[in-house]
């Protein structure tokens, strides 16, 4: 069966073991660098700001195991925040994080969004590097040491949206 694309809730039983390796990954680069108990980035928004029509919570499946992850929430009405861009450490180097972000994209422009917007610690030299790959503008100063900013932001014109995009589509009830 072939890898699968499922979009759910973050509270989706299948989610739990990529989001208990995120937790786990953030207390063991950070701690409490930032000020908050380790792991508190996870707990910092709701399920509800990952679901439409102003975000997206979504897995990647492979033969109904959860491998890989991620959700957008509304930043401004015209533009996604990622958020959660997780691979199962056992299924690291296949492209997952690549396919799972290029998903985000196109589900973002089906929700009205034009442009992606994302930061990652720097203490996450992969991450960095992904969305560099991906085509993201880094926020800050690439020659800079990045603990220097502690929180590295990026921002990518989302491919396929409209110019005149004002922010996603609602329909009435």
């Amino acid at each position: 069966m072939p890898d699968q694309f499922v979009s759910t809730t973050p509270l989706d039983p299948r989610a739990r073991p990529l989001v208990d390796q995120l937790t786990q990954e953030y207390v063991t680069r950070y701690g409490s660098y930032f000020g908050d108990p380790p792991g508190a980035e996870m707990t910092r928004y709701p399920p509800e700001v990952f679901a439409a029509p102003d975000g997206h919570f979504l897995l990647l499946l492979r033969d109904g195991v959860a491998i890989a992850g991620g959700a957008f929430k509304r930043l401004d009405a015209r533009t996604a925040e990622l958020k959660r861009v997780w691979t199962d450490t056992a299924f690291r180097r296949q492209g997952l994080a690549r396919r799972v972000v290029a998903e985000l994209e196109v589900q973002a422009v089906r929700q009205g969004y034009g442009r992606a917007y994302l930061t990652t610690g720097f203490r996450q030299p992969e991450a960095k590097g992904l969305y560099l790959g991906l085509g993201y503008t880094p926020l800050f100063d690439l020659d800079v040491d990045p603990e220097t900013y502690g929180i590295l932001p990026f921002e990518k014109a989302l491919p396929g949206a409209a110019l005149t995009q004002t922010g996603p589509q609602r329909t009435a009830a």
